[in-house]
């Protein structure tokens, strides 16, 4: 892989440690804010949002920028929201803290993307594009059990310095690594903007995404307070119990990754049902803590392994659809990822405030997973009709 993915994937890591560090820490936060457990649930929803609008709007906005200057730019952002965050005295500036790092997010994910299947050859895309998303799983394997660790230490401001210090390193390693002439897409135009949102056929993919991506988060996000009220393990057992779960989810990215690159839609369907059988199983094997661990290593492995798929598909749909507007389209796939976990977190507390409780959440995941699946089988049917439609053309 050339060293400019490494340099995304560096920046990632951090973007990532800020994204799920949260879920570790969402006990400790309630607690001092003194807060519901559903309300310091959307501090997550937020977060998502903040890409989920962020990513398109600023992609299309910046589409005339310099790719190193851009990036270089959001890891300021990101940064500056951090900071933000790490000094925030109330439950309000910590909402508005993670926006502002959200925004970055967004943008990041979307043009790195492009970025990164544009420097390989094109039976490597997948695999590039999981490399970069790679700084993500590695962050859960490392970030955020060292990150929860610091906040149940320190408290969860000194997380939020560290995720700070993370990001100046991110800086330092685009100033580096990327090179300062890259190729970029023309700017979409406004009417192309418009019609990636009015294609069909990547709506679907948007919903796949949202659903599929999102269904984990419905548990995910309550993980902790799962782990400790209902399997029963201690605080401290929390944060070796997210390296195990972080694990699997980096060995799901790259195996997601390899299985995507010749037919997306084939691995996703496999992935899908595989996610949903096991977020069922989850719903049952909580109360004990030996195949609490099992379940959760396969749910791991299993919530990333879609997501290079799933950012292939986008693409390849889009350069067949709206080949004038792939980066936004991309970007509208990152905020779907997004909106997904805005979604899974909102309806996880929901679920926690109702009489279903804590337990129900996996379950409740997997439905969300299950709608996912259905339309991965529609849009590949719809693949297959328009194959002799081309050939006959």
């Amino acid at each position: 892989m050339p060293l400019a993915i490494f340099a995304l994937t560096i920046a990632a890591y951090a973007i990532g440690t800020t994204e799920f560090v949260i879920v570790g820490l969402l006990p400790t936060v309630a607690s001092d804010l003194n807060i519901t457990l559903p309300l310091a649930g959307l501090i997550v929803s937020v977060y998502a949002l903040g890409v989920t609008f962020g990513a398109p709007i600023l992609t299309a906005l910046t589409g005339r920028i310099e790719r190193r200057p851009l990036l270089l730019g959001l890891m300021a952002l990101f940064i500056l929201g951090n900071t933000v965050a790490a000094l925030s005295p109330n439950y309000e500036v910590l909402l508005v803290a993670r926006v502002l790092a959200a925004f970055a997010h967004g943008v990041f994910f979307s043009v790195g993307s492009t970025i990164a299947a544009d420097l390989v050859p094109e039976n490597r895309r997948a695999s590039a594009i999981a490399m970069m998303f790679m700084g993500l799983t590695v962050a859960i394997v490392t970030g955020v059990p060292i990150g929860t660790h610091i906040g149940q230490m320190f408290g969860w401001r000194a997380t939020f310095w560290a995720v700070t210090a993370l990001g100046v390193l991110a800086f330092a390693g685009i100033a580096a690594l990327l090179p300062s002439t890259l190729s970029k897409a023309a700017p979409a135009s406004l009417l192309d903007q418009v019609r990636v949102l009015g294609s069909g056929r990547l709506l679907i993919v948007f919903a796949m995404t949202g659903l599929g991506y999102g269904g984990t988060f419905v548990t995910f996000t309550f993980l902790a307070p799962i782990l400790q009220e209902i399997t029963g393990f201690s605080e401290q057992s929390v944060s070796l119990i997210l390296v195990l779960y972080g694990l699997a989810i980096a060995i799901g990215n790259i195996a997601g990754g390899k299985i995507a690159n010749k037919d997306p839609i084939r691995a996703l369907i496999g992935l899908f049902i595989l996610q949903s059988l096991v977020l069922v199983a989850f719903s049952f094997t909580a109360v004990s803590p030996i195949l609490t661990l099992v379940t959760l290593a396969a749910l791991g492995f299993l919530s990333f392994a879609n997501v290079p798929g799933l950012q292939l598909y986008v693409v390849q749909l889009a350069e067949e659809h709206r080949p004038g507007a792939v980066d936004v389209a991309s970007a509208l796939n990152i905020a779907a990822f997004n909106l997904g976990i805005a979604l899974g977190a909102w309806l996880g507390g929901i679920v926690v405030d109702s009489a279903l409780g804590l337990g129900a959440t996996p379950w409740v995941g997997a439905i969300l997973v299950a709608g996912a699946l259905l339309l991965t089988i529609w849009s590949g049917a719809l693949d297959r009709r328009s194959v002799p439609a081309l050939q006959t053309a």
